[in-house]
């Protein structure tokens, strides 16, 4: 996602309009002083840093373009919170245990270790 100008007016919650994410077309419709084009440079920078460093979470909870789960139109990489109990269901009752080495532990690793925290 690349955020723009436009996006940073956003993050004010206060009423404009722009055309076309150019700033000399902004139309400040409120009493609040009127952001500096620098102001809206620096806080595009600052969404992006932010949305950049969540990346992985996003992947994480929203699937990964090109995942079995995206194709499926499932969204989550991670299996569904009812597939999650049922995989500890079945572990406890197998082994009376959960371990490092049993299908839930195995799975959810795998989704984080395809999407490392930066």
């Amino acid at each position: 996602m690349e955020f723009t100008i436009t996006d940073a007016l956003h993050s004010t919650n206060e009423s404009f309009y722009i055309y076309n994410d150019d700033y000399e077309t902004l139309d400040w419709k409120s009493d609040e002083p009127k952001p500096t084009r620098e102001w809206c440079e620096e806080k595009v920078l600052e969404l992006q840093e932010e949305f950049d460093g969540n990346k992985y979470k996003i992947n994480r909870i929203e699937g990964v373009s090109g995942s079995y789960a995206a194709s499926q139109g499932t969204g989550s990489i991670y299996p569904s919170t009812g597939e999650q109990f049922d995989m500890l269901f079945h572990e406890l009752e197998t082994s009376g245990s959960l371990t490092i080495s049993g299908s839930w532990f195995n799975t959810i690793k795998s989704v984080k270790d395809a999407n490392p925290k930066p």
